[in-house]
């Protein structure tokens, strides 16, 4: 093994009630599950998540969702005190079967999917689409006819919901016509004589965003006689991206304060190297030695989700890690030269005491996603969702 990944489940509980606290005791969280967990491990944080009260996970898909029914089992959890699992980004025909043997909840938005439900008496979710053009039906005739579907195939309407497109912005005019949409589709459903036990929208950016701090969802969702409930993922994990707008800099998020990463990405020192001064090291020499230098070799690169961005060089500094000493002490080391496909070396002249082994943190407290993110110009949900550790 030349890297591992360490969860911690402290994190993670406190993570979910500090989102549970701040969106409020009217406001349900489902926990968002998908994507292997953010990277972080679906098993494990699913079991994590439901001893923390998530009375909802999300999933990506029905063999996600069937992973994390096993592992709750396997934990000890009974049926019934087991979590409801929405099965967010749709499904196929062949995945039917495994939808109902697992008690999974499936998103649905066309009558195909529908026509594939037919019989198996399930209840589901309908996403509304109201800008982001991605999954969902549209609000007015589109889904009049999806309503008339759901009910000839004998299917329940257990919640509607609809997604942000930039639920960071402060003051988002796009959020506000999306939630008149929303609106819109809610009252047509109420309309047709439907009762939807769930209402929501939102996820983590929702709930730190303090210009979205209004009762609206609350309030949509009493309008129907159902609970309000906001879908949360990388908050869970320790991050939330930035709040953006005009007036972004004088707000204060909500959240993200309370906020501390679970995932620990470590491995070991295995080489150690001398450069004399002059001395170039990697591809296209991008480094110099200005004076002697000693560099530690990590047996992680590219392939395995540390991002060539970091790479640092003559020209500008890149990343860093933080490699632990046999005392104890931990030391920032700047990565120096190209981040190769499985090897990365920092700069370690100035840390006394390396030795081959040393525990080295590439992705955790000290070298956080956000870090990377900012590096790699990018969001701190790419860099955890690419870590391969093994």
């Amino acid at each position: 093994m030349t890297s591992w990944i360490e969860i911690s489940e402290e994190r993670l509980a406190a993570n979910y009630r500090a989102i549970a606290q701040t969106a409020g005791a009217q406001t349900a969280v489902l926990a968002v599950v998908k994507a292997n967990a953010y990277g972080h491990g679906i098993e494990l944080c699913s079991t994590i998540l439901t001893r923390a009260g998530a009375p909802w996970l999300g999933v990506t898909s029905a063999a996600e969702g069937a992973r994390a029914r096993r592992a709750l089992a396997e934990a000890g959890f009974a049926p019934a005190n087991q979590p409801a699992i929405l099965v967010m980004c749709g499904f196929l025909p062949q995945d039917v079967e495994a939808i109902a043997e697992r008690a999974l909840t499936p998103v649905v938005w066309t009558p195909e999917q529908i026509g594939w439900l037919q019989g198996s008496g399930l209840a589901v979710h309908v996403e509304i689409d109201t800008g982001m053009a991605r999954q969902g039906v549209h609000p007015g005739e589109e889904l009049d006819d999806l309503l008339d579907e759901l009910a000839a195939a004998g299917l329940t309407l257990n919640g509607i919901f609809t997604h942000f497109c930039e639920a960071e912005a402060a003051h988002s005019e796009l959020t506000q016509t999306q939630q008149r949409r929303f609106e819109a589709a809610v009252k047509q459903v109420l309309a047709r004589g439907l009762a939807p036990k769930w209402v929501h929208a939102g996820s983590s950016s929702s709930v730190d965003n303090p210009a979205q701090s209004s009762p609206w969802l609350v309030n949509l969702a009493n309008s129907v006689d159902a609970r309000a409930m906001v879908r949360c993922g990388c908050a869970l994990y320790g991050y939330c991206v930035p709040i953006t707008g005009a007036d972004a800099a004088s707000m204060q998020p909500k959240l993200c304060p309370a906020l501390r990463p679970v995932m620990t990405w470590k491995t070991r020192v295995l080489s150690l190297r001398d450069l004399a001064a002059g001395e170039t090291a990697g591809y296209n020499a991008t480094l110099t030695a200005p004076a002697l230098m000693r560099l530690a070799m990590l047996p992680v690169g590219y392939a395995d989700g540390l991002r060539r961005e970091l790479s640092g060089s003559d020209a500008r500094p890149g990343g860093w890690v933080i490699l632990r000493s046999h005392d104890g002490s931990a030391h920032r080391a700047a990565i120096v030269g190209r981040v190769t496909m499985n090897l990365t070396m920092v700069d370690v002249t100035a840390i006394p005491g390396v030795c081959i082994g040393d525990e080295v943190i590439v992705l955790g407290d000290g070298i956080t996603a956000d870090d990377h993110a900012r590096l790699a110009a990018t969001i701190p949900y790419e860099i955890l969702c690419a870590v391969r550790a093994g």
